[in-house]
């Protein structure tokens, strides 16, 4: 038996948190990010992992960031007398005397194919560069960021409707069950660490709402990865008429008249919106955002936007 202090916040960290808490192994504390406000009423919420420890009787610590390097927090960890730690997308990078204070250091699941994707944004970065592939990769942590050496991968496919939420919540259990049995073999003393090859790295920055400006000259198939590799957040975004639109879901589609400029509406009928690209193919909107109101799929929306939605009229990227 391992004795492990875990470290997640979203929902993508619960799956191995409760694969974790049904083991073999003991789950001795929890650190999630502090409570954070949410919503219109801006009431204090909850992280997902510290709903689930709660509902496990799990000890929880919300340290903030400044708290994390602090010899407190050092102590009350080390008071826990873990084995292990473990990270699940946490969202804070942790020091040296932290990662190193369990016997056996600290391991993490994180979403890529390492050494491709190194970063905060590994699964949006992928599906807009357009990849085929990803996967979960446990690494132990160390100083520079996801570069430690590997215990263990494992291969997802991506299908091209995916979102990233899509992709998450297969990887989130993918991930889940690879770290068991990674913790598993350190228990065993049998696990293997692999070096990364650091030639082959590739970057995936946080994302930002500037990430989701949609260049109508770029080809549909680049537009589509665009819109799905943002959504659930920050969202693919494009302009009409003054009004800023979020684009939530989206599909090629084959278009031969080349004398529409990119950007030009070239349907716009029942759950048909076809927007002309830099290619020749077309992009079809199958979801839809009037910024500030509710999502709708497409018949939805041009019921109520007929009138400023027409055939010829032109979408921009101005004003994002």
């Amino acid at each position: 038996m391992v004795r492990i202090v875990f470290y997640g916040t979203p929902a993508f960290a619960v799956p191995t948190l409760n694969i974790l808490l049904e083991s073999s192994h003991e789950v001795v504390g929890v650190v999630t990010q502090p409570d954070r406000p949410r919503g219109r009423g801006h009431q204090l919420t909850y992280s997902p992992v510290k709903q689930c420890a709660l509902d496990t009787g799990v000890p929880v610590f919300q340290p903030e960031r400044a708290q994390i390097r602090n010899s407190d927090f050092l102590t009350q960890l080390r008071s826990l007398n873990a084995d292990l730690s473990v990270v699940v997308a946490y969202g804070r990078i942790l020091p040296d005397p932290v990662l190193e204070a369990p016997r056996l250091g600290t391991i993490n699941v994180h979403a890529s194919l390492l050494p491709k994707y190194r970063g905060a944004a590994p699964i949006h970065r992928a599906i807009i560069a357009g990849e085929r592939e990803t996967g979960i990769t446990i690494i132990r942590l160390v100083r520079e960021m996801d570069a430690g050496p590997m215990l263990g991968t494992s291969r997802c496919s991506i299908e091209p409707s995916q979102s990233s939420s899509d992709v998450a919540a297969d990887l989130a259990t993918l991930g889940a069950q690879l770290l068991i049995e990674t913790v598993d073999a350190l228990a065993a003393g049998r696990a293997q660490e692999t070096a990364q090859n650091h030639r082959e790295t590739t970057f995936a920055p946080p994302l930002t709402r500037e990430d989701g400006h949609i260049d109508w000259h770029a080809s549909a198939v680049d537009i589509h990865n665009l819109i799905r590799g943002l959504h659930p957040w920050p969202h693919a975004a494009t302009m009409h008429q003054g009004t800023r639109y979020l684009v939530h879901r989206s599909a090629v589609v084959e278009h031969h008249d080349s004398a529409d400029g990119p950007g030009t509406i070239i349907e716009a009928r029942g759950d048909r919106l076809i927007i002309s690209t830099g290619s020749k193919n077309a992009l079809a909107i199958r979801h839809i955002q009037q910024e500030g109101r509710r999502p709708l799929d497409t018949r939805s929306f041009l019921s109520g936007q007929r009138q400023r939605w027409q055939i010829g009229t032109q979408l921009t990227s101005h004003g994002l």
